[in-house]
C-alpha cells in the first residue's frame, strides 16, 4: 500500500505538471542525432555551473541494433524531461542555459570534461565498441569516484557485447557483475521499487499492441544488475531488456504511454541518479 501511495503521487505529480510542459515538449519530441535532427551540444568552459548537468556518454558503435541509435539513442529529449523532472521532484539546482532549457551536455570519452561529471547516462550499449585509451579513461574516471547508468540494450547478443567491453573498463576478476539485491539501498532513495519495470520503445508498443519484450522470448525478463568497488559503492548500473529513458523522452507522446510507463520510469531514474550523486 505504502508503495502504491507513492508511485500515485508521483503519477499525480507529473500528470499535473505534463499538460503545462505540453507544448514545450513538442518543440522537442523526436529523438536522436542521425536519426533525428539535434546535433550533440559539448560542454564548454561555462556549462559546469555548480548545477546538475545531464551527461551523455558518447562512445564509438561497432554495429546497429533494430530500434537504436547507438549513443543518441532518446536524445535529447530524455536528457531535456529527466533534467525538468528531477528539478521538479526534488531539490536538486538544474545547470540551465540562457533560455531556461536545462543545460544537458554530450560527453565525449576522451574529452577532459568527462571528470566534470559525477553521473554518466548511455544507451543502446550492445553497439558500444571501447578502445584501449577509451577503457583506460573511462576505468580511471569510475576509480575516481564516478558513476554509470546504461539502459535500453536488449537481449542475450547485446547483453554479451556490452559484457565484453565494461570487461575492459573493469576486469571481472576484480570488479565482477552482480544481480541488485532487493534490499539494497538504491531501490528505495526517492521512491521504492522492488521490480525492475520493462519498459519498450513507444513505436516498439504500438507495433505490437502493448507488448514489452523488445526481443520476445530472448528478453522476457529485465534485468538490474551493477558494478561495486571494494567498499560495496556501485560503480556501474546496469538496466538491461528496458528502456527506462523512453518514458522520459516519449512523456508528452501519447497519454495511454505514460500512465503506463512514465511514473515508473521516473521512479528508477530518480533513485538511480540520487544514488549516483550521494554515494
Amino acid at each position: 500500500m505504502a508503495r502504491l501511495l507513492r508511485m500515485t503521487i508521483v503519477a499525480l505529480l507529473l500528470a499535473a505538471s505534463v499538460a503545462a510542459a505540453q507544448e514545450q515538449w513538442d518543440r522537442f519530441r523526436g529523438g536522436g542525432y542521425g536519426r533525428n535532427r539535434y546535433p550533440p551540444r559539448y560542454p564548454t568552459a561555462a556549462s559546469f555551473d555548480g548545477g546538475f548537468n545531464f551527461c551523455r556518454l558518447m562512445y564509438t558503435s561497432d554495429r546497429r541494433e533494430a530500434g537504436g541509435s547507438g549513443w543518441s539513442t532518446d536524445y535529447w529529449d530524455a536528457d531535456l524531461n529527466f533534467s525538468t523532472r528531477l528539478g521538479e521532484l526534488t531539490k536538486t539546482t538544474i545547470s540551465r542555459q540562457q533560455s531556461g532549457d536545462p543545460n544537458h551536455l554530450v560527453i565525449r570519452i576522451s574529452d577532459p570534461a568527462l571528470f566534470q561529471c559525477p553521473i554518466l547516462s548511455a544507451t543502446d550499449v550492445g553497439t558500444a565498441l571501447f578502445s584501449d585509451e577509451d577503457a583506460k579513461t573511462l576505468r580511471a574516471y569510475l576509480e575516481k569516484g564516478g558513476f554509470l547508468w546504461v539502459d535500453d540494450f536488449w537481449g542475450p547478443y547485446a547483453w554479451d557485447n556490452w559484457v565484453s567491453n565494461i570487461s575492459r573498463v573493469l576486469p571481472p576478476g576484480e570488479y565482477p557483475i552482480r544481480d541488485i539485491p532487493i534490499d539494497h539501498p538504491i531501490r528505495r532513495m526517492l521512491f521504492e521499487f522492488k521490480e525492475l519495470p520493462q519498459i519498450p520503445s513507444i513505436n516498439f508498443w504500438n507495433q505490437y499492441g502493448g507488448q514489452t519484450s523488445e526481443r520476445f522470448e530472448l528478453s522476457a525478463e529485465p534485468h538490474l544488475r551493477g558494478i561495486a568497488d571494494a567498499q560495496g559503492r556501485l560503480m556501474v548500473i546496469m538496466t538491461h531488456n528496458t528502456d527506462i529513458s523512453d518514458a522520459w523522452e516519449r512523456e508528452a507522446a501519447d497519454p495511454r504511454f505514460f500512465f503506463s510507463f512514465s511514473p515508473q520510469g521516473y521512479a528508477v531514474g530518480l533513485d538511480v541518479f540520487l544514488y549516483g550523486m550521494t554515494h
